[in-house]
């Protein structure tokens, strides 16, 4: 019983079968066929080889044949001896035909003296000590009636067998079988061993018996002290119901803050996208009348006031028209949803040619070489808008010629240098241009780096690094 606790460090199942097996037959020799029957019944479930399972299968119809259940143990053990791990295992073999020969023998079946004939042979080859104390003993009793003279020679035996191997159980049973079998002068010598026998036997349970009433005493003062420790652990786990329930209090706290911060925040981005989207329409208004509708209407004046049936006239006509097409389209393409997946680089490229005149020339170096799919949308976003406002703020404010893109990845970082050939800004007219505050806020966002040179007069040069 000592051994249990070790069996949980172990993942063997074979140290917990030899040991559920003792404890079992511990509580058979002991008359406990329930307690025997629990510890072979988990002996059993465990994943072991078939011949333990064997083994332990026999021992349970040992226990059936000790509640003189007969019938039950041959349900059990004839199935047993048709296993070719029992028949292969010579040992095995034995216990199991002699337990099946005995227990026909209790129910009258005429096949019994061949299967207990056949296990004496096999253990009488294999000098099977142990086992023959049960052969002969069960031959003793098939004889009992039927040939008196047979049956002492194989209870006496049973007895000297025994006696070598200092086995009081067979001893006693030899000796009663021996007293039953005989009379007179021989019976009395049997009875008197008998006798012997038993009283040692009585004197030693009796030092046991002293001995447990000792483990009893230690066992209750033991059980005291695991009552006073269950209390003390009583106690330590209310102090610890009282720790949790403060921590459950704080953390409970934290997170109403945490909610009641994430709103705000919500609700402020919330402020900040109609902010936004309010700037977008003044941004699109102030367009549409400062560029569109002056074209429009010089457009509209030019047709009234010209003689539209010359050629020259009808290219100039056609030529504003294009013009006029050309800013809508601009204007729709900077306020529209844009593609973020194959074709974004396309449309990138396209927007930026939009920048392209006869005046300035907008060039791209490195744009190819990135892997734009590795990049999420919102970030693709951003750069395009970014890139955006800073060619719209070249063409209100620069007076430049030439403008270059450079974007390069160094390590796991996008870099976009921007480059123009004109009038540059200082650090005042930059703090007043709400479309490069746009475009360092938006960096930001995505948790980037800006950087704007702000010598005047030597171009326009911003640096912007972002995350890839």
């Amino acid at each position: 019983m000592e051994a249990i606790p070790f069996l949980e460090k172990t993942t063997n199942p074979k140290y917990k079968w030899n040991i559920y097996t003792i404890i079992g037959i511990n509580y058979l020799y002991a008359y406990d066929y329930e307690n025997a029957l629990y510890y072979y019944n988990k002996a059993l479930n465990l994943k072991t080889d078939e011949l333990r399972k064997s083994d332990t299968k026999n021992n349970i119809a040992v226990i059936y044949m000790e509640k003189e259940d007969y019938n039950l143990a041959i349900r059990i053990l004839q199935p047993l001896s048709l296993k070719k791990e029992v028949i292969n295992n010579s040992e095995a073999f034995s216990r199991v035909i002699d337990n099946l020969g005995y227990s026909y023998f209790k129910v009258g079946n005429s096949k019994a003296l061949a299967y207990l004939n056949q296990s004496l042979e096999i253990k009488v080859k294999k000098k099977d000590d142990w086992g023959l104390i049960g052969s002969y003993y069960h031959l003793s009793e098939f004889y009992q009636k039927s040939n008196p003279n047979l049956a002492t020679d194989y209870a006496l035996m049973t007895y000297k067998k025994a006696t070598k191997l200092k086995n009081i159980e067979g001893q006693l049973l030899s000796l009663k079988l021996l007293i039953e079998l005989n009379t007179g002068n021989k019976s009395k010598e049997y009875s008197l061993k008998y006798l012997d026998i038993n009283d040692s036997i009585t004197k030693v349970r009796q030092k046991s018996k002293n001995q447990f009433a000792k483990i009893k005493y230690d066992s209750k003062k033991e059980k005291e002290e695991n009552l006073k420790l269950k209390a003390q652990k009583v106690l330590e786990s209310e102090h610890q119901k009282k720790r949790n329930l403060i921590l459950y209090l704080v953390v409970g706290i934290i997170t109403v803050i945490s909610i009641s911060i994430t709103n705000l925040l919500l609700a402020r981005n919330k402020r900040e996208k109609i902010k936004a989207s309010y700037t977008t329409e003044i941004r699109i208004a102030k367009k549409l009348h400062d560029e569109l509708a002056n074209d429009v209407y010089h457009t509209m004046a030019f047709a009234e006031t010209q003689d539209l049936s010359t050629n020259h006239n009808k290219e100039i006509l056609i030529s504003n028209l294009d013009t006029i097409y050309s800013r809508t389209r601009n204007i729709s393409r900077e306020n529209n949803s844009m593609e973020t997946g194959p074709l974004f680089i396309s449309d990138l490229k396209e927007m930026m040619s939009g920048f392209n005149t006869p005046e300035v020339n907008v060039i791209t170096n490195g744009m190819d070489s990135i892997n734009w799919m590795a990049l999420d949308n919102n970030k693709k976003i951003i750069i395009y808008r970014v890139i955006q406002e800073l060619l719209v703020n070249m063409k209100k404010h620069s007076k430049c010629s030439l403008v270059v893109l450079t974007l390069k990845k160094t390590k796991n970082k996008l870099q976009i240098d921007y480059t123009d050939n004109g009038v540059g800004a200082t650090l005042e007219q930059l703090n007043l241009k709400n479309g490069l505050q746009n475009v360092e806020n938006r960096i930001q966002a995505i948790k980037g780096i800006i950087t704007f040179d702000t010598k005047s007069n030597k171009g326009f040069k911003v640096q912007f690094i972002i995350p890839m």
